[in-house]
């Protein structure tokens, strides 16, 4: 597989396949990293198509940058790469899982793409932030008086992030989109992704028996089916 290390919008990046007119945006997940689409890009550049992966804060070779994993600064780096593929090929897609989904919603919803794949797509933070509260024993009151909570599971509670979410519901999304959703997925229920492919008109997969994080060989075959009957 061909693999060029690149500079993309002040992101460093990595571009797989030869020259092509097509591009994919990868966007990893959350403990993601760039790397991650190099099993993608072999599916996709076979097919005329090229893969560009940048990781997202927090992530990958960025951990320690000081840059860190929250909308406000994850959706405008995700504008200005796209506005970089924007302007070097003539066609662009999106490949996205889990939390990276929910920032490509932010930062696309009013840049339609040729089209896109979503993996475990976070649709709704506000009620999966809800939902956390709720594991941790958090009321909206506490937090909002602590700003921030840690709790047992790995998660830091922010205020400020239920704010933004709240400020900046994802209104519009006019890519043709399929969603590949597992059966056990426990951070999003079946009526977020059913109603979200409803309003948006989105082609929906349910995978029996799979859960959020597709990493077993067997998950990871009906990830594949999937990528490859899609691309």
């Amino acid at each position: 597989m061909e693999l060029t290390e690149l500079e993309a919008a002040g992101l460093n990046a990595s571009l797989y396949g030869p020259p092509a007119d097509r591009v994919w945006l990868y966007v990893h997940g959350k403990g993601g990293c760039k790397e991650e689409a190099a099993d993608f890009a072999a599916l996709a550049c076979p097919r005329g198509w090229q893969v560009l992966a940048a990781d997202l804060p927090e992530h990958g070779a960025r951990r320690g940058d000081g840059v860190p994993l929250d909308p406000w600064h994850a959706a405008p780096e995700l504008r200005a790469l796209l506005g970089y593929a924007k302007g070097r090929w003539q066609h662009t897609a999106l490949r996205c899982t889990s939390l990276g989904a929910w920032f490509s919603l932010l930062a696309f919803q009013d840049r339609p793409l040729d089209r896109a794949l979503f993996v475990s797509p976070v649709l709704d933070m506000e009620r999966l932030i809800q939902e956390m509260m709720s594991w941790a024993g958090v009321t909206e009151s506490r937090l909002e008086a602590e700003g921030e909570i840690s709790t047992e599971f790995g998660e830091t509670l922010s205020w400020p992030y239920l704010q933004y979410v709240r400020a900046h519901p994802v209104s519009r999304w006019e890519t043709p989109t399929r969603i590949l959703w597992a059966q056990k997925d426990h951070l999003v229920p079946r009526d977020t992704v059913d109603r979200f492919a409803r309003r948006f008109r989105c082609s929906l997969t349910a995978a029996e028996g799979m859960e959020h994080w597709f990493h077993t060989p067997e998950q990871l075959a009906v990830l594949r089916q999937w990528e490859d009957e899609s691309t």
